[in-house]
């Protein structure tokens, strides 16, 4: 990847960052159980990522565009406050953040990997696409992660931001220092 001096002042900026579900959170999969039962496979280190991310001070939001009681209890656990579902356009969901956090669309970073997810990624500062996201997704994306969706992607995401912006040895070194 080529870190130019523009990128890397643009992902200093970052303060919120913005989360698709499907296909980012999870690999993009649906299952079905009982009538009203929808099941989400979400990944450990993804949840680790984001407990980081907020260690160093930072925002996390969701807009998705589908509903699913899955979605808002791994948020719950997550400590994610802001979560907007059912919403096929996303661009107003993200005005809505915009609005409340008082945050300009510079100072937030966007995960993607499908086309619904093209207008975010060219309105926010810093655009990223999980590794299996579509062409036009990853051809846009200021950052393609090495993950897949689902698989650690977004854990990658915010590690490769958050060494960006200098402060990831500062999150490990908290970890070291919690010791018996």
């Amino acid at each position: 990847m080529n870190m130019t001096p523009e990128l890397l002042e643009r992902i200093r900026r970052v303060e919120l960052l913005l989360l698709d579900v499907d296909g980012v959170l999870t690999d993009g999969s649906i299952v079905y159980g009982e009538p009203t039962l929808e099941l989400k496979r979400f990944h450990v280190r993804d949840g680790s990522g984001i407990k980081m991310w907020q260690m160093a001070g930072k925002s996390i939001a969701i807009i998705s565009g589908r509903n699913s009681p899955a979605v808002s209890k791994r948020a719950a656990e997550l400590g994610i406050g802001t979560v907007i579902q059912g919403r096929s356009e996303k661009v107003p969901a993200l005005r809505e953040i915009l609005a409340t956090t008082k945050l300009d669309a510079s100072q937030v970073a966007s995960i993607g990997d499908d086309l619904p997810d093209l207008p975010v990624l060219l309105s926010v500062g810093v655009g990223i696409a999980v590794a299996d996201a579509c062409a036009e997704l990853r051809d846009s994306a200021d950052y393609v992660t090495t993950m897949n969706g689902g698989h650690g992607a977004v854990r990658d995401a915010i590690e490769f931001l958050l060494k960006s912006q200098s402060k990831w040895d500062e999150v490990v070194e908290r970890f070291r220092r919690t010791r018996m």
